[in-house]
């Protein structure tokens, strides 16, 4: 037999889980225990005490009454009645107790009449104690109806499969994996200090927004007028902007009043929990699994209640004290009848009773909660009052399971569905993140990141935060600011602190710009970066920075139709003099055009896409500079001819093949550079001596093979790169480029250096290296200015002894293999590795640069 405690397990579920037991449902476990416990006790009681006693029933015939009658019957050996129905001599003094005023009845016998004589006193059955004993097992068995003895048992498995029906749902596997998560998640968003933090804020703002409702349009505006000069907290009101573009946030973002910081463990926490809270839904809200479990046990429940009420209504009749046996047993006692009395009776029909009304109260439940189950739309849900409430107004609705739960524990408290909502507010999140955030960066490790570039400018560069901590807008030297994946980037009014600011870079980091932010950039940025994937990445805000000299775009600026979208109010930059766009264009964007009056340099990277219309640079006739790489051009645009402000053009990493339209350049007199690297060109025609003006000329990774003689006429050339080619011979007209600086013909096939080279006395840096050169003329000792010199990768057995005369030349800029730098003289060597002159020891940098 099985314990109490035992079955009661069955009804055992983790009290964590008591947010998922709505009232009906723990009302239903209360009936089950109170159900259990009258089944247990109803068992217990007919074990213990559950018999019949039974006596025997006399049939009186005509004998049986005359030997009643006889006062001298024939007595038996035992004195009980004998066989016939005699009575013996012991039932004389029974007889003899009859009152004295008693008197025998006439008796009229007629056939067939019946005898219905009232039954004497003391009457002896002759039944010995063992007899009677064995009567009243039998006749309990037979006598007595099924639900008498059945009853507790009965019960007992009604009120077992009502429990295991109430809780299947905790222990069915693929439910109880889901609830169990979802209550460990609950009950830490619950606790969690950040969801306090959170609503209270929202308090806060809600608060502070009635009081600016209650002020008035008017009053607002004054009072954000007074707020921004004396630093009232009623700064936090938010006021629309009408500049003409819709901004990321137009609206000044409020500014709630100063909050606490979150412990550094109890923000890890909640960031974990935002987490677990995304995915959770992920996994929970694709199916309904456990809605379906629960309204199917339920229904089972129903059905069950309808099947106890229906057979036990029906049997409570059959529960009687008084009962007839006729057990096969007259050959052993004599008699065919016996009386019985059930002693338990009156308590199990109580019992039945109380049973019944515990079920009719069990079923009007269950039937309540399939009303409730099957009357709502609880495979959704929506934070419509938690929107309301707060100012998280992201809080998306959620359905199936997930929505089924949050019904569930509303029916517990609806404090929970507030609060968990909270983790699902992204909103929240990025509060969060902005407290973690400024808790991290501190102004003092953001110091320690600001470094010097290049220039020698103030630069600070942070990389994939959860946004642009607090402590950035305190940097007031800070000249340069970069923010490279940063998902929620938003520029708030202290970056007017930021006087000596004129850079910002937004690499993959969509920036929200308040709009006090957006009047200080507008009068003081001078130059922007922007990383995009998309064009509508592009901040709206940017078309309206009035005073933006520099504007650099890297992304993709076409559509799906190939047609060129975005930068549509470029005309109003009335100050952009540099346009820098690396994408992946067809043509020239028409909305450029409107920038030429004013646009200086117009630089375009493409990715290999073919830029075919090139019209439109015709009208740009104020251009000084102009960068084509990568458009996969294959000879020289027209248009660019028309441009004569042009001074600096540069084709790098096109397909250009032959360049017979540089006489075209002749009419470009400001042009002074001229870049045609990396493309795939054969000769240079005799024609490029007519351009007069050329200072820098590149055709370094091309596929020439020599240099022509008319090229040697432009006299103005300081720059010359053609390094990475096949040419052979280094003509001696050379020498007549007497304002030479930079001579570069690295990776050719130069078997000879011709003297007149060194005529050149300008020369400053001289790049030979891999080449076919066996000497090196003892001229070079006439290139006094020489500070870079490269050698290395040729056919050379020594070094001139005359490179001592180069006094500027150092030994970190001289490239050249170290056993011919052995080779020289002592005082050569001593010479080259003095390093007292610094200044001009920089110079080995060198022009190379631009190369």
């Amino acid at each position: 037999m099985f314990t109490l405690t035992e079955v009661a397990s069955l009804n055992d579920i983790q009290p964590t889980y008591r947010i998922l037991k709505p009232w009906w449902d723990v009302f239903m476990d209360y009936l089950g225990i109170v159900m259990l416990m009258l089944a247990i006790f109803s068992g217990t009681m007919q074990l213990t005490k559950d018999q019949v006693v039974c006596l025997p029933i006399v049939e009186q015939t005509r004998e049986g009454l005359q030997s009643f009658l006889d006062p001298h019957p024939a007595e038996t050996a035992d004195g009980f009645w004998n066989k016939e129905g005699s009575v013996g001599e012991q039932a004389a003094p029974l007889m003899a107790k009859r009152p004295p005023d008693s008197t025998v009845p006439t008796v009229h016998f007629t056939q067939p009449a019946t005898f219905e004589q009232p039954q004497p006193k003391d009457v002896r059955t002759k039944l010995d104690f063992q007899q009677y004993v064995f009567i009243n097992q039998m006749c309990y068995h037979v006598a007595l109806p099924w639900y008498s003895k059945y009853f507790p048992y009965l019960a007992l498995i009604h009120t077992i499969v009502l429990m295991v029906s109430s809780n299947f749902w905790f222990k069915y596997p693929k439910t109880s994996s889901k609830i169990e998560h979802f209550v460990s998640i609950l009950g830490k968003c619950f606790e969690s200090p950040w969801t306090t933090k959170a609503l209270s804020e929202t308090a806060c703002e809600d608060s502070e927004e009635n009081k600016q409702r209650l002020a008035g349009a008017t009053s607002l505006l004054k009072q954000l007028s007074t707020s921004s000069e004396e630093g009232s907290p009623r700064q936090s009101a938010p006021v629309p902007t009408k500049t003409g573009v819709t901004f990321s946030a137009e609206k000044l973002v409020r500014q709630v009043p100063p909050i606490t910081i979150l412990d550094k463990k109890d923000g890890e926490q909640a960031k974990a929990l935002f987490e677990k809270v995304r995915k959770f839904r992920a996994h929970v809200e694709d199916g309904d699994l456990i809605y379906r479990l629960y309204a199917i046990q339920t229904v089972i429940k129903t059905v069950k209640f309808i099947l106890i009420l229906c057979y036990t209504m029906t049997f409570v009749a059959s529960i009687d004290f008084d009962h007839v046996c006729e057990p096969e047993i007259k050959h052993l006692t004599g008699y065919a009848k016996f009386h019985c009395t059930h002693n338990m009776a009156f308590m199990l029909k109580k019992l039945l009773v109380s049973y019944i009304a515990i079920i009719c109260v069990y079923g009007i439940i269950c039937i309540y909660t399939l009303f409730w189950l099957f009357r709502r739309p609880l495979k959704e849900y929506s934070f419509e009052k938690v929107r309301e409430e707060s100012s998280f107004s992201d809080i998306p609705d959620v359905k199936n399971d997930f929505a089924f739960l949050l019904h569930m524990v509303d029916q517990y408290d609806q404090l929970y569905s507030k609060r968990f909502g909270v983790f699902l507010s992204e909103v929240s999140e990025n509060k969060l993140r902005e407290i973690s955030l400024n808790h991290e960066w501190t102004f003092e490790k953001l110091r320690q990141h600001v470094t010097r570039n290049s220039l020698e400018k103030m630069e600070l560069h942070l990389i994939m935060l959860s946004g642009v901590p607090d402590a950035v807008f305190n940097l007031t030297d800070l000249e340069i600011l970069k923010l490279e994946l940063i998902p929620e980037a938003k520029i708030t009014a202290k970056i007017s602190q930021m006087i000596h600011l004129q850079e910002l870079h937004f690499y993959h980091c969509p920036a929200k710009v308040e709009h006090t932010a957006f009047i200080f950039l507008r009068d003081h940025l001078r130059c922007l970066h922007v990383k995009f994937t998309d064009v509508a990445e592009i901040p709206s805000w940017l078309y309206l920075l009035k005073n933006l000299r520099e504007l650099y775009l890297v992304g993709n600026l076409n559509s799906e139709h190939n047609k060129m979208i975005g930068l549509e109010s470029l005309r109003d930059l009335r100050h952009l003099k540099i346009l820098h766009l690396k994408s992946n264009l067809t043509k020239i964007p028409t909305n450029i055009t409107d920038l030429s009056p004013h646009l200086i340099k117009l630089a375009i990277h493409n990715d290999g896409t073919k830029l075919l219309v090139l019209n439109s640079l015709k009208k740009m006739m104020n251009l000084a500079e102009l960068e084509l790489y990568n458009c996969e051009l294959e000879r020289i645009p027209h248009g660019i001819f028309s441009l004569t402000n042009l001074q600096e053009l540069d084709l790098k990493s096109n397909n250009i093949r032959t360049i017979e339209e540089v006489i075209s350049f002749q009419h470009l007199k400001r042009l002074t550079c001229l870049k045609l690297w990396h493309n795939k060109i054969i000769t240079i025609p005799v024609s490029i001596s007519h351009v007069k003006n050329l200072e820098l000329l590149c055709l370094s990774h091309n596929k020439l093979e020599s240099l022509p003689s008319s090229l040697f006429t432009l006299l103005k050339l300081r720059y010359l790169d053609v390094s990475h080619n096949a040419i052979v011979v280094i003509p001696p007209e050379v020498g007549f480029l007497q304002n030479l600086q930079h001579f570069a013909i690295t990776g050719n096939k130069v078997e000879v250096t011709p003297k007149q080279l060194f005529k050149c006395t300008k020369l400053r840096t001289l790049c030979l290296g891999h080449n076919c050169i066996s000497s090196i003329p003892e001229k070079i000792g006439q290139l006094l200015q020489l500070t870079h010199l490269e050698l290395k990768g040729n056919c050379l057995d020594r070094l001139p002894a005359q490179l001592g005369q180069c006094h500027l030349l150092r030994r970190s800029c001289l490239i050249v293999e170290d056993h011919l730098f052995e080779s020289l003289p002592m005082e050569v060597k001593e010479s080259i590795n003095q390093e007292s002159n610094v200044s001009f020891a920089n110079g080995c940098k060198c022009l190379s640069d631009g190369r």
